[in-house]
């Protein structure tokens, strides 16, 4: 293909990446609890202007940095408080990471490696579905693979020593949003990595390339600001961000998230998909592949991806999204093997996949199995047809991607798989949406109109839903369940209703109030508590009440 065919084709398929990834966000509600957590500190953050201590429903969050509550809070100021707005930051950067492996593949190991990675990553699922949710932690990938980018192409032999420079720094300034974005592994991580090369590779002269001191410049005077605002501002900063929060959250169970060390192996199976099968010879190319040089990049991408994976797997706290920011470096490492392979492996790849695929859809209905109280047979009955659209997404461009490896023609192929595991991932996340009655609290707060202003007393009775108080607009008083604010309440505890006699004084004693109850509970608690209480808007989770 001619040079100026090949950037036309390029350009278009990053216009249709392009309209796809960011189409969609405002499609679906916010789901409990961490897309109503981060969209509701930022919500706050607009509303009160304090954009130093980060607060959830009124209380004290200290658990993350700010770097995606300012984003997101900017939006909001910029575009109005929509689901799309807070779910801007994660697209945004999930975007720029494709354009990331696109240029470091590129660059480190030459065309068409950054294409085919760019393909492989837009196209896995979990960073397809990751990208397209509000949670922390597409952010602090896009930044550290920013920084591992960074340290790669300031090692290569061919680098000129301005572009060494500025890689470098680039890398330090990247650490340091990824320290923002979640905390201290935004560097520990990346220099990890670069450190652990350097020791297997007995190359020790790159340990004194790094230009440290004008990168810890960089670095300090990016992270800095806010961590000395913050601290000033709370004393119970400190011990809780970085011992708890750090050191103990990684060493102890204390937040219920442990799981056996091959953890994660599944998750990559799942949220590598559909790469999976060229996987474990890729990372033995990578390994095994003969240097042009003195530095080894893909070396160095498996050593960064192995590191990062043991690290997560020994944690004593683990969820599915911790292993995202090796997806870009296992999206080079694929490309890498998929430039130099054979048609066996691809077609054999993608028709694996056709099968999965047309599994999938015929076994949508059995999605109906996970029916409970709280998630009624009759809203995963809605579910089924878009499980079923997305198995025969995947199964019908798995086929052509099967018949364009037949024919030699790789990038077409990956192309197309890719563009089956990007539909498959967003009509699992479309369909979602039917089921959004029982994640998010938009329906009930639907049913509140007008909405009490915040002067208004809003009690939310042994539960909390993170979604409620975006969608009412306002802050609502917690009773009984302290929820994931244990810690927070004690510094402030005043805000807090400890038990049911609580409520009781403090209902009896306003004017004028609402609560929210769990719908299962409040038959019983409205004869224990024997209130004065008018219901004005239920669903199958929740009732709410004022009081007449």
């Amino acid at each position: 293909m001619r040079p100026e065919r090949s950037r036309v084709v390029a350009l278009v398929l990053l216009g249709a990446l392009a309209v796809v990834w960011f189409g969609t966000l405002h499609q679906r509600k916010l789901v409990r609890p961490d897309e109503g957590r981060y969209a509701e500190i930022a919500r706050e953050m607009a509303v009160s202007g304090d954009w130093t201590t980060p607060r959830l429903n009124g209380f004290k969050y200290f658990e993350k940095p700010p770097l995606q509550y300012w984003v997101t809070a900017a939006a909001f100021e910029l575009f109005g408080v929509h689901e799309w707005a807070a779910r801007l930051w994660a697209a945004l950067t999930g975007f720029l990471g494709v354009l990331l492996v696109f240029y470091l593949g590129n660059r480190a190991l030459g065309p068409p490696v950054g294409a085919l990675a760019a393909m492989v990553l837009a196209g896995s699922l979990l960073w397809a579905a990751i990208g397209h949710v509000n949670t922390l932690d597409m952010g602090v990938s896009l930044f550290m693979t920013l920084a591992v980018a960074g340290l790669a192409v300031a090692q290569l032999d061919d680098a000129t020593r301005r572009e060494r420079s500025l890689a470098m720094h680039i890398a330090w300034a990247a650490a340091a949003l990824a320290v923002l974005s979640k905390g201290l592994i935004g560097i520990v991580l990346p220099a990890g990595a670069f450190v652990l090369y350097v020791l297997i590779q007995r190359d020790w002269k790159r340990l004194a390339q790094p230009h440290f001191w004008s990168g810890l410049a960089l670095f300090l005077a990016i992270t800095a600001p806010w961590f000395v605002a913050v601290s000033a501002a709370n004393d119970e900063f400190f011990h809780f961000f970085f011992i708890q929060e750090h050191f103990e959250r990684f060493v102890t169970r204390m937040h219920g998230r442990y799981h056996p060390l091959w953890y994660f192996l599944p998750i990559l199976a799942v949220g590598f998909s559909p790469w999976i099968v060229s996987l474990a010879p890729s990372l033995a190319t990578a390994w095994r592949a003969p240097p042009t040089g003195a530095f080894r990049p893909a070396r160095f991408l498996l050593v960064w991806s192995a590191m990062v994976f043991a690290f997560f797997s020994v944690s004593s706290s683990k969820l599915p999204s911790y292993i995202l920011p090796i997806f870009p470096a296992l999206a080079i490492l694929v490309a890498l093997h998929l430039a130099r392979a054979g048609r066996a492996l691809i077609a054999a790849q993608a028709a694996a996949y056709a099968v999965l695929g047309l599994a999938i859809a015929l076994l949508a209905p059995q999605v109906l199995r996970a029916a409970t109280d709280d998630l009624p047979a009759a809203l995963l009955l809605r579910y089924v047809p878009w499980v079923e659209l997305a198995g025969m997404a995947l199964f019908a461009l798995a086929a052509l991607s099967a018949y364009f490896a037949w024919r030699r023609e790789t990038i077409a192929s990956t192309a197309a798989l890719a563009a089956g595991g990007l539909l498959c991932s967003l009509a699992l996340l479309l369909g979602h949406e039917t089921l959004s009655p029982a994640y998010s609290a938009y329906h009930i707060a639907q049913k509140i109109r007008p909405v009490p202003k915040a002067d208004v007393p809003f009690y939310s009775v042994d539960t909390f839903d993170h979604t409620l108080p975006f969608y009412l607009g306002r802050t609502v008083t917690m009773v009984a369940d302290k929820n994931e604010l244990a810690q927070a309440i004690g510094w402030e505890s005043a805000k807090f209703l400890p038990d049911l006699d609580a409520f009781a004084r403090a209902w009896t004693r306003d004017r004028e109030a609402w609560a929210v109850f769990n719908a299962q509970d409040f038959p019983k608690l409205e004869m224990t508590l024997k209130l004065p209480m008018q219901i004005v808007a239920r669903d199958p989770r929740r009732i709410v009440v004022r009081k007449p």
